[in-house]
């Protein structure tokens, strides 16, 4: 009996090599035990004993075109000179242990900063050093641990995201469907047969061998999936909703083979072929249900962020989806720069964080190339599309799980996880009971329930419940101006108890606010200067402020720093400016003073004055707050007390109210009501709030005709639809109950296929053909449910 090879555990049988007391079945293998164990990797095996893939050691310069300039700029995602980033499709990662591996790239090759691997997709994302690796390099390295990755050039300009049903897929039901009629016509003579007239045995054994002879492809091939993806799950100790799948089909496979070579008798060919085919059908429904609804499929249904274009010397607030090469953008300090760029400005700060995941600024000179998600720091610069808005790019940023640490959110358990963690073990369990039963009584009937059962109590229907039905509810409030990035916030979103608004630019009209100003005279260049400071910040007290001043003449600016909740700071003409608050422009105040919300300036060594606001509050607010009277509400704001009054006219004297709070101070307030186990939405600005928005269960950011767009939100929130906000909540509500309701569908159609299986009643063929109606069923009920609860976010 051959030696399994110690790394990918397949029988070492053209060549046996043994190294360090260990058979492997090729030079590869041996080879990537070797970098393994050189690099302190051996706990690979001690994961997966046999997690490793076959490894063939590649030809010399098979990689020699990843040498050249044009494959590695089509290749980069982004591309500094200490940092580079690449993405690759790994085929063979299929388990733990290959994440494992995969993620600590790090010990194997200097220069490799981080290795993100992201299973369902089968990519791997990673950073690196190009002083100290090349693209080369890291590719031949993923090559000699077995991992080659997949490099189709000839997509590499294709910038559609590939979706939808594969290829293969369609191949394998072709194969089951024509396997299927094929058995099914040289089944007739058999079917049609009657003792008076009984069918030629000589014919009859040719049409049961025709038969047997067509169920090889489909068992081999058209079914290969299943019995691939249940080997996996055996092998690494699992279990998974393919093993009575497989099972099943393997029962009815050997039973029938059983039957027309020992027996002569027909056989259940037909009925396996049509079983496979009917499964593959509902894997195909449900591949491109699961496409349909994938939330990165389109940016422009969800992304309602709009960007200041530049033409002729004037500013227009226009949509992202408007958005083409060759226009000119304003970029704002701390604003996202939402595509590949070249700067216009002559020189720009930027913080490549969101991007390559460490706190960095580079700076930039006129005519460099500056990557979409990128973030300006300092004072506005003036930017040039060079590459239409990739919508994979931008929702990747959002998405990406390593930019923001939300470990408290690792224990919300969904819906699905909660209630299949024992499907199939209870369904294995049934399913070998009733074998054991009906063995007793009759051998053939038992194989028929037996695979009945597997394949009936199949829970795709139990799979699509919560997809389909947040996936409705997240394009029903795209329409309605709520953008949620994935399904997971929508689920948070209906268990929340708690609610936690910011108020400057959240329950304020960002450009609604009455402002006077009072202090020294200005003269029209000191306003014009003011002015032109403020159009470098996007908080919503400096729009204000520009927004009111525009009948000034803009000015160039030098030296601009933005301290976050203190003000802005920046010098004109050997002049020095400081614009914020009280105590950062150094006025001293008394303290019947403190009670207002105030922007103060600065000049040099000279208080000037400030302007002040009276704050317009939202009209729906009052409305809105009484409708949430069923949640616990807090108001957190970084300005003093000034408006306490107003606060406590809409909110009530019993909602805590919390004044002059700085960004960590939000954060740790969030913090504190969920060690109380709260469910806590928070929503804001997504500027002075975005450590409290990704501290928060669902974090939402209002969202004006301003560039709102931050990875700390789990949602954008048209301000125009703030009045809607408990629609929404009820919304959310009643999708989960939609989820519960197609669970329960689901149940019951199991509960009443299991229960005529048990009996002997249910054929495998028609429990194929019911599996994919019942995910039919759930779905057409998921649809029309949410419809129904979604009309009144059109009132």
């Amino acid at each position: 009996m051959a030696e399994k090879c110690y790394h990918c555990g397949e029988d070492c049988i053209e060549t046996e090599i043994h190294f360090e007391g260990h058979p492997f079945c090729c030079e590869g293998c041996k080879t990537v035990y070797g970098i393994l164990k050189t690099n302190d990797l051996e706990g690979f095996y001690k994961l997966d004993e046999k997690g490793g893939s076959k490894t063939l050691l590649h030809q010399q310069n098979k990689y020699a075109y990843l040498d050249e300039e044009e494959i590695i700029e089509k290749l980069i995602e982004y591309k500094d000179d200490e940092i580079n980033m690449v993405s690759f499709y790994i085929p063979k990662v299929h388990c733990s242990s290959c994440i494992w591996l995969l993620e600590k790239l790090y010990k194997l090759k200097a220069g490799i900063k981080v290795s993100t691997v992201n299973f369902t997709r089968k990519t791997i994302r990673i950073s690196f050093d190009p002083n100290e690796i090349s693209l080369k390099e890291i590719v031949e390295t993923l090559h000699s641990i077995g991992y080659e990755p997949s490099i189709n050039l000839k997509n590499l300009d294709d910038d559609k995201p590939k979706s939808g049903i594969e290829k293969s897929l369609w191949y394998k039901i072709g194969i089951a469907g024509f396997a299927f009629g094929n058995i099914m016509l040289a089944a007739l003579p058999e079917y049609f047969a009657t003792p008076a007239q009984p069918i030629d045995p000589k014919f009859a054994q040719l049409f049961q061998y025709l038969g047997m002879v067509l169920a090889f492809p489909v068992v081999f091939y058209s079914a290969s999936d299943y019995f691939s993806s249940a080997y996996q799950a055996i092998k690494h100790r699992g279990i998974n909703i393919d093993i009575p799948i497989a099972i099943g089909i393997a029962t009815l496979f050997l039973r029938s083979l059983y039957e027309v070579m020992i027996l002569h008798q027909p056989g259940y060919f037909d009925s396996l072929a049509g079983l496979v085919f009917y499964l593959l059908l509902g894997k195909a429904y449900q591949s491109k249900t699961y496409s349909t609804i994938a939330f990165d499929r389109d940016y422009k249904s969800y992304f309602p962020i709009s960007v200041v274009k530049l033409s002729e010397g004037k500013e227009y607030v226009i949509p992202l989806t408007h958005l083409k090469k060759g226009d000119r953008m304003l970029i704002r300090n701390d604003e996202i720069i939402p595509a590949d760029s070249v700067l216009i400005s002559p020189k720009a700060s930027i913080d490549s964080s969101f991007i390559t995941g460490e706190e960095r600024t580079l700076g930039k000179k006129s005519g460099e190339k500056i990557f979409a998600g990128c973030k300006q720091v300092g004072p506005a610069i003036e930017v040039e599309v060079i590459k239409t808005v990739n919508q994979s790019e931008l929702t990747s940023l959002w998405n990406d799980a390593n930019l923001i640490d939300r470990e408290h959110r690792q224990n919300f358990e969904t819906i699905t996880n909660k209630i299949s963690t024992y499907f199939t073990v209870i369904i294995l369990l049934i399913a070998f009971g009733s074998l054991l039963y009906w063995l007793q009584i009759d051998t053939a009937i038992a194989i028929n329930v037996f695979t009945a059962i597997l394949i009936v109590a199949c829970p795709c229907a139990l799979a699509l419940a919560a997809p389909i039905s947040f996936g409705q509810t997240i394009r029903k409030m795209g329409k309605a101006k709520l953008y949620f990035k994935d399904t997971l916030s929508v689920e948070r979103f209906g268990h929340i108890d708690q609610i936690v608004f910011d108020k400057t630019g959240t329950i304020t009209q960002a450009h609604s606010s009455q402002i006077t100003y009072e202090g020294a005279e200005l003269s029209d260049n000191d306003l014009s200067i003011i002015r032109s400071g403020f159009r470098n910040s996007y908080h919503p007290l400096s729009l204000n402020l520009y927004y009111h001043l525009d009948s000034f003449p803009k000015v160039e600016i030098s030296g601009f720093n933005e301290i976050s909740g203190k003000g802005i700071e920046f010098s004109v003409d050997g002049d020095d400016f400081k614009l914020g608050s009280a105590s950062f422009c150094g006025f001293e105040l008394k303290d019947d003073d403190s009670l207002r919300t105030r922007v103060f300036i600065r000049k040099n060594d000279d208080p000037l004055g400030y302007f002040s606001f009276s704050n317009e509050y939202r009209s729906e607010l009052k409305s809105v707050v009484e409708s949430l009277s069923n949640y616990q509400l807090s108001v957190i704001t970084g300005d003093n007390e000034s408006e306490k009054s107003k606060l406590e006219y809409y909110f009530g004297a019993k909602t805590p109210i919390l004044f002059n709070q700085s960004p960590i101070d939000k954060l740790n307030f969030i913090k504190s009501i969920q060690n109380e186990d709260h469910q806590v939405l928070m929503i804001g600005d997504g500027l002075n709030d975005a450590g409290a928005l990704a501290q928060s269960d669902v974090g939402i950011s209002i969202a004006e005709d301003t560039n709102n767009f931050s990875p700390a939100c789990d949602a954008v929130f048209d301000a125009s639809n703030f009045n809607r906000l408990p629609q929404f909540i009820q919304f959310a509500k009643k999708s989960i109950q939609t989820v519960k309701v197609s669970i329960l569908i689901s149940f019951l159609y199991n509960i009443i296929g299991l229960s005529f299986a048990i009996q002997g009643l249910l054929s495998p063929l028609y429990s194929s053909i019911l599996m994919p109606t019942s995910s039919i069923s759930v779905v057409l009920i998921s649809s029309l449910m949410i419809n129904y609860h979604s009309r009144k976010l059109k009132s």
